[in-house]
C-alpha cells in the first residue's frame, strides 16, 4: 500500500507501545491512518536499543498489515557483530527501510561501542548489506542540539549522505524557512538526497514545549505566547495548532518538499485532520 502518483506522499511515525492495551489502541490508530495511503510507517527505537523487541514487533505488525515499515536503528553502544545480527533479523522480517541514527545512551552509561557517529553506521550497513536497505538519516534544520556549530552540523549531515543514505527526515520545526535554507545549504555541500520535513502536530502546549526544549526544536515566540495564552483551553490550543501546522505544510508542499513525515505520537485525529485540510 503506497501513495499513488496523483497524491502527495506522506509517512507516519509511531513509538512501540508498552502495554497490551497500548498495542491494541495503536492498531486502531494505524488502521485510520492507513486510509491516507502512507509510503511507509516508521517505528522508533529506545535509548541504547532498550525497545528493540517492541520496535521489531510493531514493525512486523505493520508489514503484516500490508504497509511498508521502516525500523529506527541506532548504533551507540553497539558492536559490528550485534549490528550485523540485527540487520539479518530485519532482512528475515522483510524490512527494506531503515532510519539510521546515532541514538542516545540510557542515562548513566558511557559512550562505548564500535560506532561513534551515524555516518559510521550508514557506511557499515552499506558494507554489510549493499543496496538492500533504503536508508533514511536525520537532518536538523535548526541545528542538532549537541553540534559544535551550524557549519559542523551541516558537514556531519553531508558525511552521512555521502556514506550511503538515500534520503533524510528532519527533526520537527515550525519555521519553513529553516527547512528551505537547510536544503539549499546541504546541496551546496553535495548532499542532494531528498529531505523530508518531519511534522509535529500540536496536541498540547506543555508536552510540546517540554519536547522542544529537550531536542532543540525552536518554537517561534509568537506561537509559544499564543499557546501560553490559551492556558488549559484544550480546544483553542488544538484549533490554533491545526491552523499553524496546516499552513506550514501547505508552504512546504508548494516550496518543493518531496513528502511529509508525521510524528503521530500514536494518535490519529490531529494528523488526519491536517492531511484532510491539505488535500491528502
Amino acid at each position: 500500500m503506497s501513495a499513488t502518483t496523483n497524491e502527495f506522499p506522506v509517512s507516519f511515525e509511531f513509538f512501540p507501545p508498552k502495554t497490551p492495551e497500548g498495542a491494541q489502541k495503536l492498531r486502531g490508530v494505524r488502521a485510520q491512518l492507513y486510509e491516507r495511503r502512507p509510503e511507509f510507517c516508521s517505528v522508533t527505537y529506545g535509548a541504547g536499543g532498550s525497545t528493540q523487541e517492541g520496535t521489531f514487533g510493531t514493525v512486523k505488525e505493520i508489514l503484516r498489515e500490508g504497509v511498508d515499515a521502516a525500523s529506527h536503528f541506532s548504533c551507540i553502544g553497539a558492536t559490528r557483530e550485534s549490528v550485523r545480527a540485527q540487520l539479518m533479523q530485519l532482512k528475515e522480517m522483510g524490512v527494506r527501510r531503515l532510519v539510521a541514527l546515532r541514538g542516545d545512551l540510557p542515562s548513566g552509561y558511557g559512550i562505548g561501542g564500535e560506532f561513534q557517529f551515524a555516518s559510521d553506521l550508514v557506511a557499515f550497513i552499506r558494507e554489510a548489506t549493499g543496496d538492500y536497505f533504503h536508508i533514511e538519516v536525520a537532518a536538523y534544520p535548526e541545528v542538532h542540539p549537541q553540534a559544535r556549530s551550524a557549519e559542523a552540523d551541516l558537514k556531519a549531515y553531508a558525511t552521512k549522505v555521502k556514506a550511503g543514505a538515500n534520503s533524510a527526515i528532519t527533526q520537527y520545526f515550525f519555521n519553513a524557512d529553516a527547512y528551505f535554507r537547510f536544503v539549499d545549504d546541504a546541496r551546496r555541500l553535495g548532499a542532494d538526497v531528498p529531505v523530508v520535513p518531519g511534522i509535529m502536530p500540536i496536541m498540547g502546549a506543555s508536552q510540546l514545549m517540554r519536547f522542544s526544549d529537550a531536542c532543540g526544536a525552536e518554537i517561534p515566540r509568537w506561537i509559544r505566547l499564543r499557546l501560553q495564552g490559551y492556558g488549559d483551553d484544550v480546544e483553542s490550543i488544538r484549533a490554533f495548532g491545526l491552523d499553524v501546522v496546516t499552513a506550514m505544510c501547505e508552504q512546504l508542499r508548494k516550496g518543493g518538499a518531496p513528502s511529509l513525515h508525521f510524528y503521530t505520537m500514536n494518535q490519529s485525529a490531529v494528523t488526519l485532520e491536517i492531511c484532510k485540510r491539505i488535500g491528502i
